[in-house]
């Protein structure tokens, strides 16, 4: 066996990635899918591209590397989480579009339940905040929506499932419905304990069991996908931000890596048992390998490289992600300019849906590269929020924090997190680690690799950026940021 396949199916793009026996990347395939907007703050995709997007970079990258599927030791799947699918268990076909991790639309149905004095139930029950952010909610929205929908799940002719079960199902033709349990604890109807579905819950949110999909760890064989007409190994799942942490090799209680993707999450491994959060963090399972449930500690920002993308798509003033970095830079600070990019609402500690995108500051001497940098700023600053909640509740501090994601490539950005969040911020020489967090979880399920010594012994800085900001200009800056975040809190509530 030559590699390990890692199926990355992210918010605005899927990818193919082959890693081999070393854990370096082979060959990648990318294909980005339209996001679609129906109103203000509703975000979804249809299912069908999310799929075929997939399967055309999977037989993509083996064409690219010469690798025929007989040499894959495995298939890994990553994916994007929360978002929800719902669809005929005869036909394959979606009833709705998915419903994406970002969207605000079921958030008067979480203020309801909050009402209601149950979200301490919830907490309690599976680490997560009642937020529109995750899955229940959702589907409750598709069953109470979708004409027939809930007679029909009743019935047992539906299936729901976050996207790894969507891709599970239809590369394995319809035989399998499952899911990996770090996916299933982002949805507030597992229970984090059990780490299986919660009849309470499900009564809950009005969600019949029949619809759900089997509750599996994160690295084992759940099925087989046809790569022409060779069977290959579905080994592994994980929802991104798990894998992520465990391709930093943060295997170790303490350890945290942060992700800049579409948003920032940052998760820190906290071992066996689940830690209760006072700071409004999450609490989620890691991974489950080995019939051992690892858990982490998370803090999620929903918007952190969308931002950017806005910069280039919504304004115009980039041509391409990759000039933010040169435009920002080009001007020696903010200039007084802050950027809230709450464009999907605030997520860790703040748990507002109704805040919205801000800019603050301006005046006739503010510029395009301000904004620009405003923008990069306005990430660091959001996940120094997290990184101080998580500070609070772990009693540890960082001596230390591992990045990935696009947006890790981004030396200003990199630089100016370190300087605000005033520890070292360490970038690996493989910043895929997404992928390779799930090409791992699949290899170890297959022999490809021997044990968690054999993977972490490649890992590799390849960019250490340490604090040099001195510590009056970094309380300066926080202040302004607080009093951008408390303009764009509460905005869009009537």
């Amino acid at each position: 066996m030559k590699a390990v396949l890692a199926l990355d199916q992210g918010t605005t793009s899927s990818r193919a990635i082959l890693f081999d026996h070393s854990g370096a990347v082979v060959a990648v395939a990318q294909k980005e899918f339209p996001q679609i907007f129906p109103r203000p703050g509703w975000v979804e995709h249809d299912p069908g591209a999310i799929w075929s997007s997939q399967w055309e970079v999977a037989r993509a990258v083996l064409a690219k590397a010469d690798i025929a599927p007989s040499d894959i030791a495995g298939i890994g799947i990553t994916n994007q989480r929360e978002t929800t699918v719902v669809w005929d268990r005869k036909t394959g076909r979606p009833i709705h579009n998915a419903i994406v991790w970002q969207d605000r639309r079921t958030a008067p149905m979480c203020d309801a339940l909050k009402r209601r004095g149950l979200a301490p139930l919830i907490r309690r029950k599976t680490g997560l905040v009642v937020d529109a952010y995750f899955s229940a909610t959702k589907l409750a929205w598709i069953l109470a929506n979708v004409p027939g929908a809930k007679a029909k799940a009743r019935r047992g002719e539906l299936a729901f499932g976050t996207v790894d079960s969507w891709l599970t199902w239809n590369l394995t033709g319809g035989r399998v419905h499952v899911t990996d349990v770090t996916n299933a604890s982002r949805t507030m109807l597992c229970n984090l304990r059990t780490g299986d579905w919660d009849d309470e819950l499900l009564e809950l949110f009005g969600v019949p069991r029949a619809m759900l999909p089997e509750v599996r760890s994160s690295s084992e064989v759940v099925g087989e996908a046809m790569l022409g007409s060779v069977p290959v190994k579905i080994a592994g799942i994980a929802g991104d931000q798990q894998a992520a942490l465990f391709g930093q090799v943060c295997h170790a209680p303490g350890m945290a890596k942060n992700t800049y993707g579409t948003g920032c999450f940052m998760l820190m491994n906290t071992g066996t048992k689940p830690v209760a959060s006072r700071n409004q963090l999450l609490t989620t399972v890691a991974w489950r390998v080995g019939g051992v449930t690892e858990y982490a500690l998370e803090g999620s920002v929903f918007i952190a490289g969308a931002a950017v993308q806005w910069l280039r798509d919504g304004l115009g003033i980039i041509a391409s992600s990759a000039d933010v970095e040169g435009l920002a830079a080009s001007v020696g600070d903010n200039g007084g300019v802050y950027l809230v990019p709450a464009f999907s609402g605030l997520g860790t500690p703040h748990w507002d849906p109704y805040a919205r995108g801000t800019i603050v500051g301006l005046t006739r001497g503010s510029t395009a590269a301000h904004v620009a940098r405003a923008t990069l700023e306005g990430i660091a600053f959001q996940v120094r929020d997290v990184l101080e909640a998580m500070h609070r509740d772990a009693g540890i501090r960082l001596r230390e924090l591992r990045v990935d994601g696009g947006a890790s490539a981004n030396n200003l950005l990199m630089q100016f997190q370190s300087d605000i969040l005033g520890v070292p911020v360490v970038r690996p020489r493989v910043a895929e680690t997404t992928a390779l967090g799930a090409a791992y979880l699949a290899g170890l399920a297959t022999g490809f690799w021997k044990d968690r010594q054999e993977i972490a012994r490649p890992w590799q800085a390849d960019r250490r950026f340490v604090p040099g900001m001195r510590p009056a200009r970094r309380k300066e800056l926080l202040q302004g940021w607080e009093k951008a975040l408390g303009r764009a809190k509460g905005w869009a509530k009537e």
